[in-house]
């Protein structure tokens, strides 16, 4: 463990109040209709009960923007599902409706739980990314709103089937948010203006930063424990499963930077390596470092560390040719963001700070969600998200090839990490199998040209 704390926010913990019993649906029981009270309460079905998903949940039945009730839930784990009932019925007791015919377990609990729902209301994916695109094509088919926790693509073949579908999803008018938050900052969104006002110049250089303790580590797996179970359980060491280390820890850094520049990279090359790990089993290197390259030239520097006793940084930056921009401090919320005449942060060079006060955004991507949906405004950041998500994507590639990837390149990618994931049972092979020493293959630089691992 690290000798320093991970930083947490709502979404990624919630205090465990209590257990209830687990309750699943059988294959074949006739699924009750759900009829709100109110004609106008939004109802919201949970795919994925971890904490991000939890945490979604709470955010939302925290909005202000009408009634709102969460009727239906669906995990792979029952006792994740129950933790998280029990939690989110301690907090909003009159909010939440699920009794144990809408709790639903098992590879295919998601279609059971938005079958739970009408059209307009809203279907809350939590799970690990890779069945991202399953989920999000089975809501837009039943014509639901979605939002929809990062990362959104492990892959080539699975952004190109999210964005077919966040195609039609645009087409049927839907609403569809994603959980990168930072697009929702105020102090992020007024750095932003003054950036396009010319307050920094042109852009330069931008750095960003996850540097801390041990993340994405994997022990071994428990004897007798499903392999495909245990890989999801433990999705953060698993590029197939949640895209690995890389993506998921650094996924809003980059974001916020390319938010600042207004574009994609088209391309980036980079390195990374992985020090002893003892028994953990994990696909995870310790450490990256990606050189993205945007069309006119100008650099984003992306560092992401998992390892103790280490310099720890958790911020992002943007240098232009009038200063430097502190796009966020020291986490996600509050961003702190500030412009300063030159390029080292000394007080005397301050030029504007945003006021310490900052709304949650975590809440806001909420809220905004809320008013697109209420008043019928055109919201959908399906595209968007898949775009970051692929841009990390790209960079954990890079790495992990020891090649120079463009963002085409990554889109048209052959190699799905997790064929078949909309097929899983439980009875169904992992994507990636132990060797006879309990690990997991792992990146070779070099080694195969168009595979991240072997296998």
């Amino acid at each position: 463990m690290s000798d320093t704390p991970l930083p947490t926010s709502r979404r990624e913990f919630l205090k465990d109040s209590g257990r209830l019993a687990a309750a699943s649906a059988l294959a074949g029981v006739a699924l009750p209709a759900v009829h709100a009270a109110e004609g106008n309460t939004i109802q919201l079905a949970l795919v994925g009960c971890g904490g991000r998903g939890t945490g979604a949940i709470a955010d939302a039945l925290h909005t202000k923007a009408g009634p709102v009730k969460l009727v239906a839930m669906a995990d792979v784990f029952p006792g994740r599902l129950s933790s998280s009932l029990a939690n989110l019925q301690g907090q909003f007791a009159a909010m939440v409706d699920v009794p144990g015919d809408r709790q639903f377990v098992g590879f295919d609990a998601y279609q059971k739980a938005m079958a739970c729902l009408k059209p307009g209301d809203i279907a809350v994916l939590g799970t690990p990314s890779a069945f991202r695109w399953v989920h999000f094509g089975e809501a837009v088919g039943r014509g639901l709103n979605v939002f929809m926790e990062k990362s959104l693509v492990v892959d080539g073949p699975g952004a190109r089937r999210f964005l077919a579908t966040a195609d039609e999803s645009v087409k049927k008018g839907l609403k569809v948010g994603v959980g990168l938050m930072c697009r929702h900052c105020k102090a992020r969104q007024e750095l932003q203006r003054r950036i396009q006002d010319g307050q920094l110049g042109d852009i330069l250089t931008m750095r960003c930063y996850r540097m801390h303790g041990p993340a994405g580590v994997v022990g071994p797996r428990p004897q007798g424990e499903n392999e495909l179970l245990f890989q999801v359980r433990n999705f953060h060491g698993f590029p197939w499963a949640g895209g690995g280390f890389y993506v998921d820890w650094l996924i809003h850094n980059i974001d916020e930077c390319c938010m600042m520049k207004g574009a994609w990279p088209v391309r980036a090359q980079g390195s990374g390596g992985r020090q002893d790990r003892g028994i953990h089993v994990d696909q995870n290197f310790d450490h990256y470092t990606v050189e993205y390259t945007f069309a006119d030239g100008s650099k984003l520097f992306a560092e992401a560390r998992g390892v103790a006793n280490c310099h720890n940084e958790f911020a992002s930056y943007a240098h232009g040719t009038k200063g430097l921009a502190v796009i966020s401090s020291v986490a996600h919320s509050p961003a702190r963001c500030r412009i300063y005449k030159g390029h080292n942060q000394v007080k005397d060079e301050l030029a504007w700070s945003f006021p310490p006060d900052e709304p949650n955004p975590y809440q806001l991507e909420w809220d905004d969600l809320m008013a697109a949906i209420r008043g019928d405004k055109p919201y959908n950041e399906a595209r968007r998200g898949a775009e970051a998500s692929l841009v990390a994507v790209m960079g954990r590639h890079a790495c992990h090839t020891g090649k120079v990837v463009t963002f085409e390149e990554m889109l048209k990618h052959a190699v799905a990490l997790s064929p078949g994931v909309e097929k899983f049972t439980t009875s169904s092979p992992a994507p990636v199998t132990a060797g006879p020493d309990g690990k997991y293959p792992l990146p070779r630089p070099g080694a195969h040209p168009d595979r991240e691992y072997a296998g």
